[in-house]
């Protein structure tokens, strides 16, 4: 029942956007989970880097945001990372955005970006869950297509080949459309 209603939703949300209608056919492989849905802004929330500076989703205003919410402690998180890293190489145009939602150890985050050769990610972190809570985060990873207005567009639970052609070629034609 909640698939259907997930199909249904996706499907109302692409006729009621007809920039979307051009994305509905590159819904494929991983990008079958992701849901599209009408723009709708994200909650203020502190967010904070590895030194404990303040930080905001405000500063990616003005890009197309891939936004991700993972934890060290969750393996699928842990087996896209490389993935979403492999996306911002070949998309420099977005950004790519790695939010390290709960309790995580800024070591273990560190170590694992060290082993796993991540280069072009920041980490940031939500400690707390601020962020992760007021969008309705339930598991991780969960990932979050946001406009360059800040508004969220589409939403993937699981994890994803987020490097794959399918998801380039979703992102472009949210770009194009939107």
């Amino acid at each position: 029942m909640q698939k259907l209603f997930a199909v249904l939703y996706t499907a109302l949300a692409l006729g009621a956007n007809p920039g979307w209608a051009d994305v509905s056919g590159l819904l494929t492989g991983d990008m079958a989970k992701l849901v599209l849905s009408e723009p709708a802004p994200l909650p203020q929330a502190a967010l904070i880097d590895m030194e404990d500076a303040p930080r905001s989703l405000e500063e990616f205003r003005g890009k197309w945001v891939v936004l991700n919410f993972w934890a060290t402690w969750c393996p699928p998180c842990r087996e896209e990372m490389p993935a979403l890293d492999r996306l911002q190489a070949a998309m420099p145009e977005i950004a790519v955005v790695p939010v390290a939602t709960g309790r995580n150890d800024p070591a273990a985050m560190q170590r694992l970006f060290d082993e796993a050769g991540i280069q072009q990610l920041e980490i940031l972190r939500d400690p707390k869950s601020q962020l992760g809570r007021a969008l309705g985060v339930m598991g991780l990873p969960v990932t979050l297509i946001v406009n360059p207005e800040g508004q969220e567009v589409g939403r993937l639970l699981g994890d994803a080949h987020w490097d794959g052609a399918e998801a380039q070629a979703v992102v472009q034609a949210l770009m194009a459309g939107g």
